[in-house]
C-alpha cells in the first residue's frame, strides 16, 4: 500500500504548477520511482545478510519501521523532484528487508512442497495493498483537496504500518521458540523439518538450533543456482514495477480516463493478481504429488506461467478505441489482468527456487542478491518508461506498445536463462 501511493499521485505531480500541480515531466516521475527501486535493490543484498544474522522477527520489524517513517516523510518534502528522490530512496532502504525476511519466514515454517503456496498467499498481501491504494488515494484527493490530499495519502498509509507491528511482535516467533512455549507440538515441528533428510547431519543440527553462520557473497556467487535466481529476478521484477507505477497513467492516456475513473480498473487488475499469486503457488504442489522433485515441479509450473504474459502483445490491438469502442478499455484491462496474475504466480515460484536448493541459513542472503538483480531491472524499466512516454508524448499508444512488448517477452527469456544455468535439481550442501 505504501509503495503504490505514488502511482495514483502521478497525474497531480505532473500537472502544471499553474493548475496547482508540481509541474513534473514523465521523466521526473521516473527518476523518483527509479531511485526508489535502485535503493531498494542496492540495500536488499545487505538486508538479506543482516536478516540471516538477526532473524526474521526483528529484521522485518526494523524494515517496516524505516519504510513507514520514510513513507510518511514524503508528505513533508514539498514539490522539488530531488527531495522526493531522496526520501523515496530512504523508503526503498526500509522496503529492502521485506522479501528477504518474508521468504526466510516461510522457509522456517514450511516444508518444500508447501512453500510456493505459502509464498503466494503472503505475496498476495501486496496486491491487496495496491487495491486499497487504488481507492484510497483518489478518495484523499477528493476529501481533503489536492493541496492537502496528497500529503494525507502518504501520512495515513505510512501510519497504518505501526498497527501491523503490534500484531507481529505479539503473534510471531520461530518454530523452535513456539515449540518451547507449547504453541506447536513435536509432530508439527518435525513436519516443518521433514526435508532435512537432504542436509548433512551438521546442517540439520544448525538449522534446528538456529545457529547463525556467516556466508560470504563471494561464496554464494560461485553457484550457478545463485545466478539463475539473479537473472530470473533481473528480467521480470521490473515488469511488476512498471504495472505498479504506470498502469494508472496508461489508462488515463490511452482511454482519456480521470484519476477517479481509473480506480476500479486498477483495483480489478490487482485483485485478479491475488488469484494468480495463490493459484500459481499451488501448481507445483500438483506436480510434486505426481512424483516430480521440487525444482522440476517449480520450473514446469514457471514455464506454463511464462506463456501467459505473451497476451500483452495484443494489448494495444484490443485497446484500440476506434475499432472496439467502449469495449476497448475492458479488453485491454482483461489482458493486463492476465499478465498481472501471471507475474504474481511467477513471483511465488521463483522465490521458492531458492529454498529448494539452498540451506535455510543462506535463504535471506540469496534472496537479497536476487532482490538486487530485480531492482536493477526495475530501475532500467522505470527509466525506459519515462523516456519512451516523453519521446512519444503525442502518441502514447506507441509508447505503451513498446513497453507492453518488452513485458510480454521478459518471462520466457528469464525462464530460458534459468533452465540453461540450472538444468537439473541439485541441493547445495557444502556451504
Amino acid at each position: 500500500m505504501d509503495r503504490n501511493v505514488i502511482a495514483f499521485l502521478k497525474e497531480f505531480f505532473c500537472s502544471p504548477v499553474a493548475d496547482g500541480g508540481f509541474g513534473w515531466s514523465n521523466s521526473d516521475f521516473s527518476y523518483v520511482t527509479a531511485c526508489f527501486t535502485a535503493a531498494y535493490a542496492g540495500l536488499t543484498v545487505f538486508s538479506g545478510i543482516i536478516i540471516d544474522k538477526i532473524g526474521s522477527k526483528m529484521g522485518l520489524a526494523i524494515s517496516l519501521i524505516v519504510w513507514s517513517l520514510c513513507g510518511m516523510g514524503n508528505a513533508f518534502v514539498g514539490k522539488t523532484v530531488g527531495l522526493h528522490v531522496a526520501i523515496r530512496s530512504l523508503f526503498g532502504l526500509g522496503e529492502a528487508g521485506n522479501f528477504p525476511a518474508s521468504i526466510k519466514t516461510v522457509t522456517e515454517w514450511f516444508p518444500k512442497r508447501e512453500r510456493s503456496l505459502a509464498t503466494g498467499i503472503f505475496n498476495s498481501g501486496s496486491n491487496i495493498g495496491a487495491m486499497i491504494s487504488a481507492l484510497f488515494v483518489p478518495w484523499c484527493l477528493i476529501y481533503f483537496g489536492n493541496e492537502l490530499g496528497w500529503k494525507m495519502a502518504f501520512i495515513l498509509t505510512g501510519g497504518i504500518g505501526f498497527v501491523w507491528l503490534f500484531f507481529w511482535f505479539w503473534l510471531y516467533n520461530s518454530p523452535k521458540k513456539m515449540l518451547e512455549k507449547g504453541k506447536i507440538n513435536q509432530s508439527e515441528y518435525d513436519f516443518i523439518h521433514s526435508d532435512d533428510a537432504e542436509l548433512t547431519p551438521e546442517q540439520i543440527e544448525n538449522e534446528k538450533n538456529g545457529v547463525k553462520e556467516k556466508i560470504s557473497w563471494s561464496k554464494l556467487l560461485r553457484y550457478r543456482q545463485t545466478w539463475s535466481f539473479f537473472f530470473g529476478k533481473f528480467m521480470t521484477d521490473g515488469i511488476w514495477w512498471f504495472l505498479l507505477f504506470w498502469l494508472p497513467d496508461y489508462l488515463k492516456k490511452q482511454f482519456g480516463m480521470t484519476t477517479q475513473e481509473v480506480m476500479w480498473p486498477t483495483f480489478i487488475v490487482f485483485g485478479i493478481a491475488i488469484i494468480g499469486s495463490v493459484f500459481g503457488g499451488s501448481i507445483p504442489m500438483f506436480f510434486m504429488n505426481k512424483g516430480m522433485n521440487a525444482y522440476k515441479a517449480r520450473m514446469t509450473a514457471m514455464f506454463m506461467i511464462a506463456l501467459c504474459p505473451l497476451a500483452l502483445l495484443l494489448t494495444q490491438f484490443f485497446g484500440n478505441v476506434s475499432v472496439f469502442g467502449n469495449a476497448a478499455m475492458y479488453l485491454a484491462t482483461g489482458i493486463i489482468c492476465l499478465a498481472g496474475a501471471a507475474h504474481q504466480a511467477w513471483s511465488a515460484n521463483i522465490f521458492t527456487t531458492v529454498s529448494d536448493m539452498f540451506p535455510k541459513k543462506a535463504i535471506a542472503s540469496v534472496t537479497g542478491i536476487g532482490g538486487l538483480a530485480g531492482g536493477i531491472g526495475g530501475v532500467l524499466v522505470q527509466l525506459l518508461a519515462g523516456f519512451v512516454t516523453d519521446l512519444y508524448a503525442a502518441t502514447p499508444t506507441v509508447a505503451y506498445g513498446i513497453m507492453f512488448t518488452l513485458a510480454a517477452m521478459a518471462y520466457l527469456i528469464a525462464w530460458s536463462i534459468m533452465k540453461i544455468l540450472v538444468p537439473k535439481y541439485k541441493i547445495i550442501t557444502d556451504l
